[in-house]
C-alpha cells in the first residue's frame, strides 16, 4: 500500500452560494415554497471530501474556499499552480428545466478525453463511481465523458467531476440538503481515490486522538478544524494556519455551543466539532450543532422553510410537531428517541402530491 501524504489531493464545488449562482436549483419544492441551491450540496459535500482525505492522511487543497462563485480559469489556475495529483469537483445533474421534476435520477462520474491524464482520470472516475456507490446506495449512472469543461479538459493532473444527483429528481432533489447523504457522497470520493492511489481509507477519527490546538498551530489537524468549521457555514481557506480568522471562527462556534469561550481547540470543542455524542434530546429553547443537525433533517424531509441557524426557536418546533404529527409520535415537540429514529434515515419525507 501507499503512504497517503505523498500525494496532494484537490477538492473543487460547482457555482457559488453566497451570492446563490443563478439557474443552479431545484424546482420549488411542495410545502417549504423554495428551491434549493446547487451549491447547498456541492460546498458541504465538498468539505466531507476533504476531511475524510484529511483522516485517511492524505494533504489537500481546496480550490475554492469562497462562497460566491469563481471563474473556471482562476480555478484551473490554482490547481495547476498547486501541482495537484488529483482534484476532484462535487456537483449536482439536472434535466430539462427547473421548473418541474422529470423522471431522470442516479449518480454519474464525468472525466475528459482533453485532459492531458485522459487515462488516469478515466480510471479515477471509474474508482470514484465505485466509491459512491459503496457510500450512498444510488442508481448508479456510471462513468462517462464531457467535453469543454475546464475544470476537466485544462487541470494538469487526473480530475473527475461527480454528479452525485439530480436536482430535477424530487427524491433525489431532497437528499441535497441532507448532511448524511452529503457526508456521504464527501466519503464515497474519499474511497475512489484511495483505490486509485492504493492507500488504506481511514473511516472515522476519534475526537480524543486529535490534539489540542490554539493560534499559531500549524498543520493537517488545523486543517481538519478549518474544513469543520466551513461545514458549519464559515468561509475560512484550509491552509492549515492557525490564525486570526480561525480564532474567531473558533470562539463564534463555542459560543453557539455552550462551550468556553476560549478559542483553544480542546477535547470538548473536537467532540462538538465532529458530533460525537449521542443524539441529545432538544426543545425550544436549545442551542448548537445538533439542533443545526435537526434542522437540516427536518429540511430534507419538506417540514421546515425558515434559515437553519442551530436555534431551536418557534418554526423548528412547528416543524417538529408537524413532523411528528404525520410520523406518529406524539406531538410534544420534543426530539427525543423515538423522533430521532424515524428523522435520521437518509431519504424518505413528504410526497410530491400532497
Amino acid at each position: 500500500m501507499a503512504n497517503a501524504d505523498k500525494f496532494l489531493i484537490g477538492g473543487n464545488d460547482e457555482h457559488g452560494l453566497n451570492p446563490p449562482t443563478l439557474g443552479k436549483r431545484t424546482p420549488v419544492m411542495p410545502y417549504i415554497n423554495r428551491s434549493f441551491y446547487e451549491n447547498e450540496f456541492n460546498r458541504p459535500a465538498k468539505y466531507y471530501f476533504l476531511i475524510a482525505c484529511l483522516r485517511t492522511g492524505f494533504n489537500v487543497y481546496d480550490v475554492k474556499p469562497e462562497m460566491n462563485d469563481v471563474s473556471i480559469s482562476e480555478r484551473v489556475r490554482r490547481v495547476n499552480a498547486a501541482r495537484l495529483d488529483a482534484v476532484l469537483t462535487y456537483a449536482y445533474n439536472a434535466a430539462g428545466n427547473d421548473t418541474q421534476f422529470s423522471s431522470a435520477r442516479g449518480q454519474q462520474v464525468f472525466y475528459s478525453r482533453e485532459n492531458r491524464y485522459s487515462a488516469d482520470s478515466r480510471l479515477l472516475s471509474y474508482d470514484v463511481s465505485a466509491g459512491l456507490s459503496m457510500t450512498t446506495g444510488l442508481y448508479n449512472r456510471g462513468v462517462s465523458t464531457l467535453a469543454g469543461i475546464g475544470m476537466l479538459r485544462s487541470v494538469n493532473c487526473p480530475a473527475a467531476l461527480p454528479e452525485c444527483g439530480f436536482m430535477t429528481n424530487f427524491e433525489e432533489a431532497k437528499l441535497m440538503v441532507d448532511p448524511d447523504f452529503q457526508k456521504q457522497c464527501g466519503d464515497g470520493g474519499c474511497l475512489g481515490v484511495c483505490e486509485h492511489f492504493d492507500v488504506d481509507y481511514t473511516e472515522s477519527v476519534d475526537y480524543s486522538s486529535l490534539p489540542t490546538i490554539r493560534r499559531g498551530n500549524r498543520g493537517t489537524a488545523v486543517q481538519l478544524l478549518q474544513c469543520y468549521l466551513n461545514v458549519y457555514g464559515s468561509a475560512l481557506t484550509p491552509d492549515g494556519v492557525f490564525g486570526a480568522n480561525t480564532q474567531a471562527a473558533v470562539e463564534k462556534f463555542q459560543a453557539e455551543n455552550g462551550l468556553s469561550v476560549d478559542g483553544i481547540v480542546g477535547k470538548n470543542t473536537w467532540q462538538t466539532l465532529l458530533m460525537q455524542k449521542p443524539l441529545p434530546l432538544l426543545k425550544q429553547g436549545s442551542r448548537g450543532v445538533f439542533v443545526r443537525y435537526l434542522q437540516q433533517k427536518l429540511l430534507s424531509k419538506l417540514y421546515l422553510a425558515d434559515k437553519v441557524d442551530g436555534i431551536f426557536g418557534a418554526k423548528t418546533l412547528a416543524a417538529v410537531k408537524e413532523f411528528q404529527t404525520e410520523n406518529d409520535l406524539a406531538a410534544d415537540g420534543i426530539v427525543g428517541p423515538l423522533t430521532w429514529a424515524k428523522l435520521t434515515p437518509v431519504g424518505g419525507g413528504r410526497p410530491l402530491n400532497r
